[in-house]
């Protein structure tokens, strides 16, 4: 697969970002990455040999961590792709990959998949995304499974990873994401106003899309003042409610004391006692056939 060359105008989005340039954003998402792919146990831990899959598919990769850390810790995947909107994040992710020395079976490519990916039927053994709902309305989740399963091999996984609003000890920080809840819902996101808005919706769309032997993984993380998960989730959430400012503005009413609740939260959360708890739910099955294997096209 060849990279584009020359500028490329982007695709409109419907990430929770729209300035897809926003350097707190990728500096965000960079710590957001390592923090959940260990929190999650690596990744693929619900797999019992991830060694049998060769071709992953890693949909809205971002900033491209989970596919660099998949093709490091499994030297058997021979091809990784990752395809987002943002030509700035995958940029970047050429980068680490080049770094990483593992540009050679790590690709990526600028790509909606809310319109269609562009790759032959049947064709990678894993189709995976996490953290969708964070660009993903509720009437976006059918046409994408449906996308998920023609490039997914027959007896291929699919799988997504999503998670609840946070649960914290910090009042200020429950109102933030009170708020986070209340403009995702309202902006079509959620399912419901709940803090499981999404994940208690997991099963049944895969199950009503066809994907076949549908299972669950719930994993609780739990993050405290002084350690070291707990520093890295307060920069990250340090960046997230600076970057989410303007979606809230377009979808609900924001406080007019807004910025004190958030230098609240920054306070909070280095006091002894803070504890937050971000559940994370993986939700994955396979779609039914005999497995073949289709060649990309030149």
């Amino acid at each position: 697969m060849s990279t584009p060359i020359g500028p490329r105008r982007e695709h409109p989005s419907t990430y929770m970002v729209q300035d897809r340039s926003n350097q707190e954003e990728l500096l965000r998402l960079q710590v957001q990455d390592g923090m959940v792919t260990s929190g999650m146990g690596g990744v693929l831990p619900e797999q019992p040999d991830p060694t049998r899959f060769q071709r992953i598919l890693d949909v809205g990769c971002g900033t491209g961590a989970w596919l660099i850390v998949a093709a490091k810790a499994y030297p058997s995947m021979s091809l990784l792709v990752g395809v987002d909107v943002s030509e700035r994040m995958l940029d970047y992710a050429r980068a680490q990959a080049e770094g990483q020395q593992v540009s050679e079976r790590v690709q990526f490519r600028t790509m909606d998949a809310l319109r269609m990916l562009e790759f032959p039927t049947g064709y990678f053994d894993v189709v995976n995304q996490r953290l969708g709902w964070s660009y993903l309305r509720t009437w976006d989740w059918p046409k994408l499974l449906q996308e998920f399963q023609r490039v997914a091999r027959p007896t291929g996984v699919i799988r997504f990873t999503e998670f609840d609003i946070i649960q914290s000890t910090s009042p200020a920080l429950t109102g933030l994401c009170e708020l986070t809840l209340e403009a995702f819902y309202k902006a079509g996101h959620f399912f419901h106003l709940q803090k499981n808005g999404v994940t208690s919706e997991l099963v049944h769309l895969l199950q009503k899309s066809g994907i076949q032997q549908v299972q669950t993984r719930t994993r609780p993380l739990e993050y405290r003042a002084g350690s070291v998960e707990g520093q890295y989730f307060a920069e990250d959430l340090r960046h997230l409610f600076r970057t989410l400012l303007p979606f809230f503005h377009k979808w609900t009413r924001v406080p007019d004391n807004y910025e004190a609740i958030y230098q609240q939260m920054l306070h909070d959360m280095q006091q002894p006692g803070f504890v937050a708890t971000w559940n994370f739910v993986t939700a994955w099955g396979i779609k039914w056939g005999k497995a073949h294997r289709p060649l990309m096209p030149g």
